[in-house]
């Protein structure tokens, strides 16, 4: 066994793995490092001991912490990032409460997650707005094809383009900068969903540009189930309401005699956060320890070297596009540089049975997704840091086993 290999061994002896499983789906949920795992439960433990301690006078500080460190993360400024529970909850932020010009329509491409798309209808039939797709090109040899898609696309009517910066069903890295810069030129509202972007690709939020820029931490990065985020642009400070209203709402009101601790809207208060943050984040009491706990999965990671991380992504994808390949399967992903990242997928053979075939993988204890696409079955592979060449191996053997034969 060669150096490397005893390195990354003893990088993914610290994730919470079950030995009996073949974990090929971080791209739906991430296992937790042991030290993100020590991390949060400390935290809810001193939560349980002394909730009112905890929320009034310990958590403060931390919260503001963790935001500083998850806003150098991301590339933005903690004054514009917003936690929330997940990518879904963000993007649900921003469609209940931003207030778009009618008549006119939402845009977004033909491979959006399914929830977000229900997400945008809703918004559609309240404010009176069409929803219109358009689609991708699945496999281009280059970005400029997608956003020329993009651009052909948009219409004088188009007032929000919704996109993934990463494609859930494939893994498709979108040229998400370009795509903002083209939809900005024609005072189009972006939206983004990046939930599988922040530590699968090196990400700037800020430089992104978009108006509004969600994701998720407890993919990629690791952290606890809980962590998602809300950037908001440039311009846009004032632009949403709240999902919920609570203490957050009205900044020279809040209980227990406290002060806002800050002279305008985006100093820092005396909660963690900052009037204009606490306006769109504060829900009332719950679980912020996830929240609390992504610098310690920052750290994880960082700890094993990002570059070398995302260079063991990049082996594994070229690994699973020659091993799985090589049972027959098509690949649905861009092989171009640029436009992948750590979720390869192939097309399974028309007629194949997604229920079926889940169960197939499940019975072998392999993990791992059969998406449904209207004109095909999709097999999504997610390799992470920790994966192996032989979890490779064996998917590849399951494959011929229940699904080409």
């Amino acid at each position: 066994m060669s150096q490397s290999t005893d390195w990354w061994a003893a990088a993914r002896a610290q994730v919470l793995l079950n030995p009996a499983v073949t974990m090929l789906n971080t791209g739906s949920f991430g296992p937790l490092p042991r030290p993100v795992f020590d991390r949060v439960t400390k935290l809810r433990l001193d939560l349980a001991a002394g909730p009112t301690d905890f929320f009034v006078r310990q958590a403060p500080p931390v919260l503001w912490a963790a935001r500083e460190r998850a806003a150098a993360f991301l590339g933005t400024r903690p004054g514009r990032l917003v936690f929330t529970a997940n990518v879904s909850a963000a993007i649900n932020l921003v469609a209940s409460g931003l207030q778009l010009a009618s008549p006119g329509e939402i845009l977004m491409t033909d491979h959006e997650y399914g929830a977000m798309v229900w997400c945008w209808e809703r918004v559609g039939q309240r404010q009176r707005l069409a929803v219109r797709t358009f689609p991708l090109p699945t496999v281009p040899g280059d970005p400029g094809e997608v956003v020329d898609a993009a651009v052909a696309a948009m219409t004088p009517r188009t007032r929000l383009f919704f996109f993934s910066h990463v494609l859930s069903p494939t893994g498709f890295v979108l040229p998400a900068k370009e795509l903002c810069a083209a939809a900005r030129k024609r005072g189009i509202v972006t939206v983004v969903d990046g939930a599988h972007a922040p530590a699968m690709i090196p990400l700037s939020a800020d430089d992104v540009g978009a108006d509004f820029y969600s994701g998720n931490l407890h993919k990629w990065l690791l952290a606890p189930t809980g962590a998602g985020f809300l950037v908001v642009g440039p311009g846009n400070e004032d632009r949403l309401q709240p999902l919920h209203v609570s203490w957050g709402y009205k900044t020279d009101k809040y209980p227990l005699g406290e002060t806002t601790g800050g002279p305008g809207p985006d100093s820092r208060d005396a909660f963690g956060s900052t009037p204009r943050v606490r306006f769109l984040e504060f829900e009332g009491t719950r679980d912020i320890c996830p929240w609390l706990a992504v610098p310690a999965a920052i750290d994880f990671q960082a700890g094993l070297g990002w570059d070398r991380v995302r260079a063991r992504i990049a082996d594994l994808a070229a690994y699973t596009r020659r091993v799985i390949g090589g049972t027959g399967l098509r690949l649905a992903t861009p092989a171009a540089p640029g436009l992948h990242g750590a979720m390869t997928a192939f097309e399974l053979p028309p007629g194949s049975d997604a229920v079926r075939l889940r169960k197939a993988f499940w019975d072998r204890r392999i993990e791992i997704p059969v998406v449904e696409r209207p004109d095909r079955l999709l097999l999504r592979v997610s390799h992470h840091f920790y994966t192996t060449e032989a979890e490779i191996d064996r998917l590849a053997a399951a494959v011929r086993e229940v699904v080409v034969r």
